[in-house]
């Protein structure tokens, strides 16, 4: 992956992918998370929110990046999750423009974060991870759900 301070290529979007215990967007774009960073969980896993911090090519500018998150247990596989409606997989898509602010020099990398709040997961002990897709590009925050 792409460190956050590599300007990426012109025909990429680049991401960073981490799970907190709170995350929240201020108006200037900024996030604010509390319990960033961790792997390992138990069950029902607390509310949380996945993070993705991604960052376009200037070139890419008021383009649509389509991004998908979806939970995915160990085998691969989309995980069932129980509602009142029977079980749903936890899937979320959203169309995100990455506007030119005002100001930032021609070239420039352009950050555009995302945080997706997710309430508490009733989930079995194992692997997983939230997997985000961007166009052609795939990025993971795996962690551990303990017994």
């Amino acid at each position: 992956m792409t460190g956050p301070d590599t300007d990426p290529p012109a025909d990429r979007t680049v991401a960073q992918v981490f799970l907190a215990d709170a995350a929240v967007l201020d108006p200037s774009g900024k996030v604010h998370c509390l319990g960033a960073g961790w792997t390992v969980t138990s069950s029902p896993t607390g509310p949380h929110a996945v993070v993705v911090l991604l960052r376009v090519a200037w070139e890419a500018a008021g383009v649509p990046q389509r991004l998908v998150v979806a939970l995915i247990d160990a085998d691969g596989r989309a995980v069932p999750l129980p509602t009142v409606h029977g079980p749903e997989q936890l899937r979320v898509q959203a169309e995100v423009a990455i506007g030119r602010p005002e100001g930032l020099p021609a070239g420039s990398s352009l950050d555009a974060p995302f945080v997706l709040p997710v309430a508490p997961l009733p989930l079995p002990p194992g692997r997983y991870e939230y997997r985000v897709s961007i166009g052609d590009e795939v990025f993971h925050a795996p962690f551990d759900v303990r017994g």
